[in-house]
């Protein structure tokens, strides 16, 4: 296959699992178009996949490594990798960039911190319970996403960083925009682009005048040793960072689970049975549906060979963490299969190495209070939607469910 031969992605994620599959068959890194005719290689392996990642040759930063980053104005329906490529904050920077806007950045997210807000997460837990008991009431069908696994992780992270409440429904509003990658036009860009500055910028302006016990105050205020701090706009791509994956992957996390449970009542028994921990459930939901399934972009420093392949320096490549999930070579012939039970824990979706989500033990606390407080007061919770009634997000980055309708019971 040559470069002139890319697969276009499906810029709705309709199929995630099956794109993967197709990409693989066709060698463990293939030339792909994203969304608005973006050109670049997706790894299609577990094994690649993490070569890459950890391979010092890739980078992040597209304003020294991408060689069509000169290009991007130029082309009006690439405007949406900019939510993504065209910001300064750790997902876009390499080397001793990263590593500096690491080093202020990551003592916000302290184990000592995220157990602190243990039992905020609780209260918020039980509160959006008995709205879901009370919506489903009688029998009526409930959106499970809508309901709880959204507001769940927006609330927190909300509070986290002191968001107030008149800038809540526009900061999810934005994230959303973000992760669509089914519109890549200029107007939608655009929209992301204006919504970045107002939002965010409101949101520090908001607490540069109102400072509080909270890691938007911290982040405006961190110093390292040195006395260095963020920038401005450092600032700025930093709290999009943070407060996007912040919440939005959880909200996959929590959805994601909910959904592959009540598709296998034999593994919910074992579940509640105690046979197999909810720890357990979570690192397999990970694996099995990453809630973020393809992450743009790297970059090749310098050329890059995969099998009989070569990656040209200055080539963009996805972080493709749901193919890695799914591949059968690392995780055995039945890799698209849901077990909990196969303790295969060594998944990739919260990164590896200096990329590593910072965010993720805040995530997996989370996750781990929200779905057995779920299944216990739900004893009898079913899906109300068939084996194909439900959607993807229109998304080839985020995987998870746009609605979840269940019927509580009890």
């Amino acid at each position: 296959m040559t470069v002139t031969d890319r697969i276009a992605l499906d810029p709705f994620g309709a199929d995630i699992p099956a794109e993967c599959a197709r990409l693989r068959a066709l060698g463990p890194v293939v030339p792909v178009e994203l969304p608005g005719g973006i050109p670049a290689w997706a790894p299609t392996d577990y094994a690649t996949l993490k070569d890459l990642i950890l391979d010092p040759r890739v980078s992040r930063d597209p304003r020294r490594h991408w060689k069509l980053w000169p290009e991007v104005g130029a082309h009006p329906s690439w405007g949406w990798i900019l939510g993504w490529v065209g910001v300064v904050n750790m997902l876009s920077t390499y080397g001793s960039d990263h590593a500096r806007l690491r080093k202020l950045v990551a003592p916000s997210f302290t184990h000592r911190r995220t157990e602190a807000m243990r039992p905020r997460v609780e209260a918020i837990t039980a509160e959006l319970l008995d709205s879901v008991a009370a919506a489903g009431a009688g029998g009526q069908v409930v959106d499970l996403r809508a309901r709880f696994a959204h507001p769940l992780p927006m609330r927190m992270i909300c509070e986290l960083f002191g968001v107030p409440d008149a800038l809540r429904e526009d900061t999810a509003r934005l994230v959303a925009a973000i992760m669509d990658t089914s519109d890549p036009t200029p107007e939608h860009a655009a929209f992301v682009q204006r919504q970045i500055g107002t939002v965010l910028g409101a949101l520090i302006a908001h607490k540069r005048e109102h400072p509080g016990d909270d890691m938007t105050t911290e982040l405006i205020r961190v110093r390292d040793e040195d006395g260095d701090r963020l920038g401005d706009e450092e600032l700025l791509y930093t709290l999009l960072l943070v407060i996007g994956a912040g919440f939005e992957t959880t909200v996959n996390l929590i959805g994601n689970a909910v959904v592959a449970l009540l598709r296998d009542p034999e593994q919910l028994a074992r579940v509640r049975g105690g046979e197999t921990g909810w720890d357990a459930v979570v690192e397999e939901t990970l694996r099995v549906h990453p809630s973020l399934a393809s992450l743009p972009l790297r970059f090749a420093v310098s050329d890059l060979t995969v099998g009989d392949v070569t990656i040209p320096a200055g080539d963009a490549i996805i972080t493709t963490y749901a193919a890695a999930g799914l591949d059968p070579a690392h995780y055995g012939p039945d890799a698209d299969v849901f077990d909990a039970g196969r303790g295969a824990d060594d998944h990739l979706a919260f990164g590896i190495g200096v990329h590593r989500c910072i965010g993720s033990p805040l995530a997996r606390m989370e996750a781990l209070t929200a779905l057995p407080a779920l299944f216990d007061r739900f004893p009898d919770l079913r899906l109300a939607a068939g084996a194909d009634g439900l959607r993807q997000v229109p998304s080839f980055i985020a995987f998870g469910w746009q609605e979840v309708p269940v019927r509580p019971g009890g």
